[in-house]
């Protein structure tokens, strides 16, 4: 529900963008630091601060442990690199709502940096040894993970994680289409990160890394930006609405 949540918000504030009653895209931490100043926000930014940090160690045991606490099966080394790199993130956004909980008047850190955090970590790599081409490594494993979401939104492969059998008919063709709808549009917007941060890399410019509300802003500025911001957004939501599916239904 927590990872719905994070996206869901993401996906307003860029429709707000898209029709232009805002004048920037947010990520996700900055999403939630938006969240702080409206009535009742320190409660919802708690309960998603419970829900997150929630996640982010079931996907770092993931990570330990492979999948067998699901299945029995192993997985690869690569797979659980990807379990650990979504385990920090969520640990991450979880120390964000922490910190707005405590201090909601203030900003928390890495909320709202406008691509500042992507730019300074970026550049920190560059500099070590064989950084050009570990930032390059890491922008190529992203746009490998957009080329999978789209990949299990077109073969429909995430219906294989949840309870079909406890839904009925207009239920599953529902959460489907949220699937697909959702998957496509995470797909594309992790796409575009990895893009720009192998371009980074190569160019050696750290301020061509970009996170979640930097490849949203890159679709304001391409032709038709707002209309592609705008059907971006709508994909967010569906996948937002998809992880409450499968808060619901999920095989766990």
């Amino acid at each position: 529900m927590a990872q719905g949540v994070t996206y869901g918000l993401v996906a307003a504030l860029a429709i707000e963008v898209a029709i232009g009653k805002r004048g920037h895209a947010e990520d996700r931490a900055g999403a939630l630091q938006s969240l702080a100043d409206k009535p009742g926000g320190r409660f919802l930014l708690g309960a998603i601060a419970v829900g997150l940090g929630g996640y982010a160690f079931w996907k770092l045991t993931q990570a330990a442990l492979g999948e067998r606490l699901e299945s029995g099966k192993d997985v690869g080394v690569l797979k659980r690199i990807g379990y650990a790199g979504a385990g920090v993130i969520y640990a991450a956004l979880c120390v964000v709502c922490v910190s707005l909980v405590v201090n909601a008047d203030q900003p928390a850190a890495g909320g709202g940096g406008g691509g500042q955090e992507e730019h300074r970590a970026t550049r920190i790599a560059l500099e070590q040894p064989f950084g050009r081409y570990l930032v390059i490594a890491v922008g190529l494993g992203i746009i490998g993970a957009g080329i999978g979401n789209v990949y299990l939104a077109l073969t429909q492969k995430f219906r294989k994680e949840l309870k079909e059998g406890q839904m009925g008919s207009n239920e599953r063709g529902w959460y489907t289409l949220l699937g697909i709808v959702g998957y496509v549009a995470r797909g594309v917007v992790f796409a575009l990160i990895g893009v720009f941060l192998v371009r980074a890399a190569w160019d050696y410019d750290p301020k061509e890394a970009v996170g979640l509300d930097g490849a949203l802003e890159k679709l304001v500025q391409a032709p038709y930006g707002p209309f592609l911001l705008g059907l971006t957004a709508a994909g967010l939501v569906a996948f937002g609405l998809f992880c409450l599916v499968q808060a619901r239904y999920r095989e766990v």
